[in-house]
């Protein structure tokens, strides 16, 4: 399951604004984003990871990644960080 890398990673970020400064600054290694979050609070993380040759992957819901991540509400976006 993807989101097994996420729990086992060592240095990430969750939420959008956090994970969207992280590829800006060419830290992200993978970025996840929740299906079912609003189109335009996930639009431009996606876009910039298009742009940076960052991978995407698309999980099924907030609340899964929010899980994943170790917290208690969904995430709309979530990151592994390079080591």
């Amino acid at each position: 399951m993807p989101l097994d890398r996420l729990r086992r990673a060592k240095r990430k970020t969750v939420g959008t604004k956090q994970t969207a400064k992280a590829v800006d600054r060419g830290q992200a290694r993978v970025v996840f984003v929740a299906s079912d979050a609003e189109p335009h609070v996930v639009e431009g993380v996606v876009r910039a990871c298009r742009e940076r040759s960052v991978e995407v992957v698309f999980v099924e819901s907030m609340g899964d990644l929010g899980r994943a991540c170790g917290i208690e509400v969904g995430a709309a976006s979530a990151a592994i960080l390079e080591e």
